[in-house]
């Protein structure tokens, strides 16, 4: 880790859409946590046509972060991934500070986000629900067939308070 830059060197901005190539590049460099294509190409879209946070060092772009809106008062984390180099360093948490902060000014109050359920004991997924429960998501429900039964999915959710 001793070359590792400090998080104060990582640039944060918001990209209303485009993001779909940077989206391809960190989901390549993650195929233990984003190996199903037709997946991939779902996030590529979605991080093209939306609003994105990203996260940089140096001028390279390291995480991304997209935010789907169900409703004036509920949005969901469509996908998060950082570089793997970078993991546990506080930018994935921070993309998502700031995201929690701009929903709270719209008026959001509630964020969730579906990840794999831990009827699936894939440990890179278990690290996946840890970071979410660590930033204050808790478990609400578990749907087996959501995506399919290979992939059981947990539905996590976090009340954030509006700011209005």
């Amino acid at each position: 880790m001793a070359n590792r830059p400090d998080l104060a060197e990582v640039e944060f901005r918001d990209c209303a859409s485009g993001s779909g190539p940077t989206c391809r590049r960190i989901l390549d460099a993650l195929p233990e946590w984003f190996g199903i294509p037709e997946a991939v190409e779902m996030y590529v879209d979605f991080a093209d046509r939306s609003q994105t946070v990203v996260a940089s060092i140096a001028g390279v772009d390291v995480g991304l972060l997209t935010v789907e809106h169900h409703s004036p008062y509920a949005a969901e984390v469509y996908l998060i991934a950082v570089l793997p180099e970078h993991h546990r360093r506080g930018i994935g948490a921070t993309m998502l500070r700031l995201v929690e902060h701009a929903l709270s000014d719209a008026g959001v109050e509630f964020l969730q986000v579906k990840t794999l359920s831990d009827l699936d004991p894939d440990e890179g997924y278990a690290k996946t629900r840890a970071f979410y429960a660590a930033n204050g998501f808790r478990p609400l429900e578990v749907f087996p067939t959501l995506w399919d039964p290979e992939n059981p999915a947990l539905q996590m959710i976090k009340y954030i308070a509006s700011s209005r």
